[in-house]
């Protein structure tokens, strides 16, 4: 099994012991992370390359493509992002608008309809319910079905070591749970599509049928503008 975390931070605060968690029931799995901004340092400038000559005209392909890579290869999806401002971290919100290519209507990859995904995020308060929606939008628009998320709130510190035992037992307690119900399940069958996901893959289906150039030409490619559909091959 093949695992692969992208952590919206560098730093190993909160959020990194509660990933640690989390990972701790897949000790047999093959672990591959990404820390952000250290893995793609450089924001999307937003030229909109990758959508109209293909990503890897992308200034930061190399980075990217790595990153995609990965991501394609796993069986576990893990995102992960403390609380900034009630969003996710700048960072993450890089990456996945670097991605952005990838989405729905776009030209999304195939391999993604059929992986699982965890999102792990907390603050001090407000701000993990939103924070994952950051995430959960991409992920989703991506093609995952199956989403598992973790928002855990603090309360009255930013450091695992100064939270009272009671809530480090509580928060342990909970993304514990979270990772035995992922750990049990069966990688080698696909992810179940919702019907979600089909609507906005009919909706950009229809899109795609009226437009030229390289999306089209990739849908055309893959046999979606016809009967073939990503989550059956």
């Amino acid at each position: 099994m093949k695992i692969t975390v992208i952590n919206g931070t560098e730093k190993r605060g909160v959020t990194c012991k509660l990933k640690n968690i989390f990972l701790e029931q897949f000790q047999s799995a093959e672990i591959t992370e990404y820390y952000l901004p250290k893995d793609c340092p450089s924001f999307c400038a937003g030229c909109t390359s990758c959508f109209m000559r293909g990503e890897e005209t992308c200034k930061d392909y190399l980075y990217v493509n790595t990153i995609e890579k990965s991501l394609k290869e796993a069986d576990l999806i893990v995102m992960t992002s403390p609380v900034y401002v009630l969003h996710a971290t700048g960072a993450m919100k890089a990456l996945l608008d670097h991605l952005g290519y990838r989405w729905m209507s776009h030209r999304p990859a195939p391999e993604m309809f059929k992986k699982r995904a965890v999102i792990i995020t907390q603050g001090v308060g407000a701000g993990a319910k939103s924070t994952a929606k950051d995430i959960k939008d991409s992920l989703s628009w991506w093609g995952i079905s199956k989403i598992g998320v973790f928002s855990g709130i603090l309360i009255n510190d930013i450091a695992w070591d100064r939270l009272p035992e009671s809530r480090r037992k509580k928060l342990a307690y909970k993304i514990t749970k979270l990772a035995k119900r992922f750990a049990k399940i069966n990688y080698d069958k696909p992810a179940h599509t919702k019907l979600i996901i089909k609507v906005k893959f009919s909706v950009s289906r229809i899109i795609q049928k009226k437009k030229v150039g390289l999306d089209n030409e990739y849908w055309y490619n893959n046999g979606w503008l016809g009967k073939s559909r990503p989550w059956k091959s």
